[in-house]
């Protein structure tokens, strides 16, 4: 065979490969390309499949979906879709699938499973009182959380540097830190007067120990020459606290934040149902009292916005404070 016989049937090899590559089907495209239909489609059945009993805003779920797999539609039209493809799509299946087991065939016992109509009803029509529970719920949050941060790590600083702090606090942390705040709720509501000032108290409990004891630890875990360079140069204890051990510290001290933030977020819930008298909690309460399930339902899914973001923002604060070690950092 010639040369040239050959170099033909490499180039055609090669096209025929080109072209089965072009025609090879990517699982991305599809999640692409798919997410918006899937929303559309949803849409159709909840605007066109009549509703198995009297349900409120079936028409404006229907925009709802309209409009979200529009969107979807173009954002997979200009590749900005991406990774979260696959979550869109699934969404908009499950709530397809929700309004019709639901809404349209009614499989699931009343009242105690909504219809995802009702959860919207509950947002255009509730919207004031689940803002104002809200509001309340942060700052009961900040009220507790912060201070109790904030004590956690001067606490920590101070067993991580001082031997006579380890040996009369420690003691103490090893009898209390492990209790759950929670148990503490009677004893609180008793010895202090006020029931938002107890779930304050435990919130800063909850919140304080783990960062308490994880910045000791990274305290603990500094290596000494850093002291010993710093010493050298002229340092006082001070500058050691606040420039070698504090920083050194920082990584581990950000994991006790996030823990505390869960844990402080647990009481608040607690403390809202049970002694004071406004926040998500209360709210939740409040409608499970009236057997308002799609009201219960929404509080849940304010809860559960309000915490996501809020580990979203520490997550921002501790990439900006630890950016200059963010290679050697694994989250």
């Amino acid at each position: 065979m010639s040369n040239a016989q050959t170099s033909l049937g490499d180039l055609h090899t090669l096209k025929t490969a080109a072209s089965k590559t072009k025609t090879r089907f990517h699982p991305a495209q599809f999640w692409r390309w798919g997410a918006g239909p899937t929303w559309l489609l949803a849409a159709v059945v909840t605007w066109k499949w009549p509703d198995a009993d009297d349900f409120p805003a079936t028409n404006e779920f229907a925009v709802f979906q309209l409009v979200i797999g529009l969107a979807l539609v173009a954002l997979g039209a200009t590749g900005y879709l991406k990774n979260r493809a696959p979550w869109a799509l699934t969404l908009g299946v499950g709530f397809g699938a929700w309004e019709v087991v639901q809404a349209k065939l009614l499989l699931l016992p009343r009242p105690f499973f909504g219809t995802p109509q009702d959860l919207l009803d509950v947002f255009l029509t509730d919207w004031k009182r689940l803002g104002d529970s809200l509001l309340h719920s942060l700052l009961l949050l900040a009220g507790g959380y912060i201070p109790g941060s904030i004590l956690g790590i001067i606490v920590g600083l101070a067993l991580g540097r001082s031997h006579h702090v380890r040996y009369w606090v420690r003691p103490i942390m090893r009898v209390i830190g492990p209790l759950p705040p929670v148990a503490l709720l009677p004893l609180a509501f008793v010895v202090i007067p006020s029931t938002r000032g107890a779930g304050e108290a435990l919130m800063a409990l909850a919140a304080g120990f783990p960062v308490a004891v994880l910045t000791w630890s990274g305290v603990s875990a500094v290596d000494p020459s850093y002291y010993d360079v710093a010493r050298t140069m002229g340092a006082k204890n001070r500058f050691l606290v606040l420039r070698v051990a504090l920083p050194a510290a920082t990584p581990q001290i950000f994991v006790g934040l996030f823990m505390g933030l869960g844990a402080s977020f647990s009481m608040l819930v607690v403390a809202e149902m049970l002694g004071v008298k406004s926040g998500l909690g209360f709210y939740m309460q409040w409608a499970q009292g009236w057997a308002a399930y799609p009201n219960m339902y929404a509080a849940l899914f304010v809860m559960s916005l309000m915490c996501t973001t809020l580990m979203t923002v520490l997550f921002k604060i501790r990439d900006h404070l630890l950016k200059w070690q963010k290679d050697g950092l694994k989250w």
